[in-house]
């Protein structure tokens, strides 16, 4: 029996980060990822890697490219003629932007000597043994990251040629038709975009009321203007009836007036959530707790109910966000050698990455309205800027709210180009507890897009400069 000080059971962002940081740490450790590539060889780097984050932006890129060439860089002086769409090109790029991150962590892996285990990873006897294949390895401690798997539909399997996953989204031969999407949160958006810019006609329903509820209501209410604009069809308030497939699938659902529909389309994606993936972790037989929606019960401090067990990223509490697992993965290891670190889950951003790019971290308006909490805005429109104007992209705005008695930043909402980059100089002016009027005093270069964040947060104390 081999014997290890931490093994890590998950090979996604926050597996492979655990370990990593373990290993820093002089702790001997290994980590267990039962991924496969499309060659069959073990692909670390779990679901974000394989068949989320990682090829969704590299779809997301290649389509956008091509909607450029095709309807945009004319007014830039750039005449495009024959433009064709070679998909399977597209998807071997893609693959090959997957297959460069897998080779990256195991090059990782090695230089920080952390011995690898491809399998299913479970507990054993006891919490100090984990299985994989035929091995059984002995652990002081554990680390769980084994992620979530895509909620499917009641009684609708994936088949993932015509009911869809995240997986198989990334993965359609050929552009379809008609694109039906239930679902329209981050998964749903991104790849409603993909294929909508590649020639599909997109229909998305959505069963909540509003659109992006989660986001700030001023940014929602703008980037659905947006999306309707590019030809994305959202339909909200709808309840999801019968769903049937042969050659094509059809959808029956009541709209939010209660009127019934049909949605006939080639392929349909379902993306409404994601669950905790413990199958087979043998978790009951160790007696490591579940909470009650079935994700590993933890502390704040990512502890379970054993004593040598932590769990961490999607398989617990909090955000379903890569780096947020990445974070917790750090943590954990720093805090096996004794440390004490923080994590702050009101500075984690999130990132939406459709076009324009939707970003925000800390509270929404909404949220601080029905907290009680009295509060000031800042808000510039991206047409204003320089930068936006020359790059020809002036869509969106950046929103700060900040304390009207401290002038602390409580949350900043970004739509619009780059959104995805520019959060995160939030993220820093909020984790050391930074004022509004610290990022307009802060000299921005010129002509820069960051310079829209310097005039929102100008704009709390109204002394914007450009508008």
């Amino acid at each position: 029996m081999k014997s290890f000080d931490v093994v890590v059971i998950g090979g996604g962002p926050g597996g492979y980060i655990a370990a990593i940081r373990a290993a820093q740490l002089g702790f001997n450790t290994a980590c267990i990822d039962e991924w496969k590539g499309a060659d069959g060889k073990p692909a670390l780097g779990g679901t974000c890697t394989n068949v989320g984050c990682i090829p969704s932006k590299a779809l997301l890129q290649s389509s956008e490219n091509y909607e450029q060439a095709g309807h945009h860089f004319a007014e830039h002086g750039v005449k495009v003629t024959g433009l064709e769409l070679d998909l399977a090109q597209m998807m071997k790029r893609k693959d090959k932007v997957v297959k460069s991150n897998n080779d990256g962590i195991v090059y990782l892996f090695k230089k920080n000597k952390i011995t690898f285990f491809h399998g299913r990873g479970s507990f054993g006897k006891s919490a100090s043994e984990v299985v994989v294949g035929e091995e059984t390895l002995q652990a002081k401690q554990v680390i769980v990251a084994t992620g979530s798997n895509p909620r499917a539909l009641p009684g609708v399997e994936f088949d993932e040629k015509l009911i869809l996953s995240n997986s198989g989204a990334l993965s359609i031969p050929e552009v379809p038709k008609r694109l039906g999407v239930i679902g329209a949160g981050i998964i749903g958006l991104e790849m409603g975009s993909v294929w909508r810019r590649l020639g599909a006609e997109v229909t998305i329903l959505e069963a909540l009321p509003a659109f992006l509820g989660i986001a700030d209501e001023a940014i929602s209410k703008e980037a659905a203007k947006v999306f309707a604009r590019q030809g994305l069809k959202i339909e909200l308030g709808v309840k999801v009836g019968s769903i049937e497939r042969k050659k094509t699938v059809k959808v029956q659902y009541n709209a939010a007036d209660n009127s019934s529909k049909t949605l006939e389309c080639d392929r349909l994606i379902v993306s409404i959530g994601r669950v905790p993936n413990t199958d087979g972790l043998n978790a009951k037989a160790v007696g490591l707790k579940l909470d009650e929606r079935g994700f590993i019960a933890v502390d704040e401090d990512c502890r379970t109910s054993l004593p040598n067990v932590w769990a961490i990223g999607d398989v617990v509490r909090g955000p379903m966000l890569a780096h947020k697992a990445e974070e917790e993965g750090v943590v954990v290891a720093e805090r096996i050698a004794g440390q004490k670190p923080h994590l702050d889950f009101n500075t984690i951003p999130s990132v939406i990455y459709t076009s324009p790019e939707i970003a925000w971290v800390g509270r929404t308006e909404q949220q601080l309205k029905s907290e009680g909490v009295d509060y000031r805005t800042g808000v510039f429109p991206f047409s204003a800027n320089a930068r936006a104007r020359a790059l020809g992209d002036t869509t969106g705005l950046v929103k700060f709210i900040a304390d009207s008695r401290t002038d602390q930043i409580l949350g900043v909402h970004i739509l619009g180009p780059f959104a995805s980059e520019l959060i995160s100089e939030a993220v820093v002016a909020m984790e050391f507890r930074g004022s509004a009027e610290d990022i307009g005093m802060i000299i921005h270069a010129h002509p820069s897009l960051s310079e829209a964040l310097k005039d929102a947060a100008l704009g709390v104390d109204k002394r914007s400069l450009n508008i």
